[in-house]
């Protein structure tokens, strides 16, 4: 979908309205130098041609001075509508990049899990950038060369007209051809964004599977693939460099070209007597001059494709909706809840179902134990009870209120989960624990480490909560990671708590020392246990397993261990871990 001219009016309109101020100072300023730029050659003009007239040396001195101040105050107003153009650009591609991340935020998984970090980072990072010359002075500049453009015409008019017909008729002839060599970049621009994500995605995913590269012997592989996309890349790249050098190559020859009609022109004005020397002096400026605007015109023109193209991808990217579907505000009762699965079905592909026709109920307060091989559905339950993903048929209850009818934010403040892999960031213990959550005092985090058996851990630890964590995790084990989820669960304080293989990492010293902090985390809650080992659901209230997406048994733990015809019975009896294998 190419975006429309009324597209980039409100674009720049919503970024730059904040700072109207500023920007209005900006266009003052680039105006100003518009001025200026046309007022200094005039000056040179009466000084040649007041020192070829043997005029006073008081107005000499006097012309002389006035083109210094003209020039200091030119290059001040240059220097001054910089850094305006940078402190809008940067102030509005910054508000851009907030909203580009908060929406990708709020995207349901199935996004994220099509497109790669490095895919995403281009986008909120490398598209915006392309957009920040747009956002502080392509528009305006745009404008004020067009501006300068016509004023060279004019003032080229009002010396002589046949002047002025020659110079016209060259400026849209230098125009003509740079805009069609202008049209031969611009898809090469356009591939050199689509290599850039591409190359970026790809080396974000091998970077983060590293471990698994290097133990399974793709190194190679990946540097072979690694050294493909740089040759496509080189090869984009330098199609995309000789044109433009063809291009500067181009526009040099053609401005030489101008010159040289400019110079004719003032010799047939001299020697008719129409013009005197200062007056060819500055024809000849002017046509120096004016190879600046023509030059920038072009180059803004193509500025303003290569930003159609990252706008066009931001646009897209913006447009791109939740498959979560529309929330409702209705509130959850306080307490434990109670859940309730009817005739859920759901498949990551729709034509691929994972769980069919799944129907179960936990009272408020009691643990359900969830078993089944893996790939069987179980981490699924979860994810959708989380609203991670939407359900495709039947629904998903807390105490009676459909989760689509309540805010995502108070359903997953309501919920802690657990599971087996442990996201950490380069942070602090003390951020890493509550998300960035200033407001909960550190008496709080360090009961909630002492729960779950860390507080020994804490004291090792330099610097105690303020202590940095590696990229993550780096330096902690597997187990101590583990816990530290489990302590995010008790700071949540959540009324619906899932472990999803959340003691698979732990070893068993360590998972006995978590059993007192889990039996308080689930007094007064409501808990889906999902599991491997026998040691995990032995606390469980009801029993689900789950095969190939169905229910296959669902009853009271007590009641099935003993009927000896339940398949939790003989899970029990061959021993729970092997019998999932």
């Amino acid at each position: 979908m190419k975006p429309s001219p009324k597209r980039y009016m409100e674009l720049f309109a919503h970024y730059l309205k904040p700072q109207w101020r500023r920007t209005l100072l900006m266009t003052l300023s680039l105006l100003g130098g518009i001025g200026l730029q046309l007022l200094k050659p005039q000056i040179l003009r009466y000084f040649i041609d007041t020192a070829i007239a043997r005029g006073a040396t008081i107005y000499l001195l006097a012309a002389g001075l006035l083109f210094v101040i003209v020039a200091l105050l030119n290059q001040g107003i240059t220097t001054s509508s910089a850094y305006l153009s940078q402190s809008v650009a940067w102030t509005a591609t910054n508000h851009l990049r907030h909203d580009l991340v908060a929406h990708c935020l709020s995207l349901d998984l199935a996004f994220h899990k099509a497109h790669t970090i490095g895919e995403l980072i281009e986008r909120i990072d490398g598209d915006v950038d392309m957009l920040s010359n747009f956002f502080s002075q392509l528009v305006v500049n745009l404008l004020s060369n067009v501006v300068l453009m016509l004023g060279i015409l004019i003032l080229f008019f009002t010396i002589d007209w046949r002047a002025g017909l020659v110079l016209s008729l060259f400026t849209a002839v230098a125009l003509l051809i740079l805009s069609q060599m202008q049209r031969r970049i611009i898809p090469l621009f356009v591939k050199l964004r689509q290599m850039s994500a591409e190359f970026y995605g790809f080396l974000s995913e091998r970077l983060t599977g590293t471990e698994d590269l290097r133990a399974n012997g793709a190194v190679g592989y990946t540097m072979q693939r690694f050294y493909a996309l740089l040759r496509q890349w080189w090869q984009i790249t330098r199609k995309a460099d000789l044109t433009s050098i063809a291009m500067g190559n181009t526009s040099l020859i053609i401005f030489v070209f101008g010159c040289v009609l400019t110079v004719l022109s003032g010799t047939y004005l001299w020697s008719r007597g129409l013009a005197t020397i200062g007056t060819i002096y500055l024809m000849f400026s002017y046509t120096n001059l004016l190879s600046g605007p023509v030059n920038q015109i072009q180059r803004q023109l193509q500025d303003l494709q290569q930003a159609q193209a990252s706008l066009q991808r931001i646009q897209e990217l913006l447009s791109t909706t939740s498959s979560l579907t529309a929330e409702a505000d209705r509130q959850l009762p306080p307490g434990a809840l109670s859940v309730a699965f009817e005739h859920v079905s759901f498949g990551y592909e729709p034509e691929l179902p994972v769980i069919r026709d799944i129907s179960l109920a936990i009272q408020p307060q009691k643990v359900l134990g969830v078993l089944g091989r893996t790939g069987s559905g179980k981490t699924t339950l979860a994810r959708l009870l989380f609203r991670l993903y939407d359900v495709q048929e039947g629904q998903i209850c807390l105490s009676a209120v459909p989760i689509q009818m309540t805010r995502l934010h108070e359903l997953r403040r309501r919920i802690g989960m657990v599971t087996q892999d442990v996201q950490l960031f380069r942070a602090s213990v003390r951020d890493n624990l509550t998300f960035f959550n200033h407001a909960i005092p550190d008496s709080r985090i360090i009961a909630a480490l002492e729960e779950v058996g860390l507080a020994s851990w804490l004291q090792t630890l330099p610097d105690g909560l303020a202590s940095q964590l590696g990229p993550e995790g780096e330096g902690l084990s597997a187990g101590e990671a583990q816990l530290l989820a489990f302590a995010r669960v008790f700071l949540s304080e959540p009324d619906l708590v899932i472990l999803d293989e959340a003691s698979s990492r732990l070893d068993p010293s360590t998972e006995r020392a978590i059993e007192r902090a889990i039996d308080k985390l689930f007094t007064g809650r409501t808990a889906i246990v999902i599991a491997h080992r026998l040691s995990t659901i032995k606390r469980a209230d009801a029993i689900a397993i789950i095969e190939d997406g169905h229910v296959l048994e669902y009853g009271n733990r007590l009641e099935l261990a003993g009927d000896p015809a339940s398949r939790f019975a003989h899970l029990l009896t061959t021993g729970l871990e092997e019998a999932l294998a």
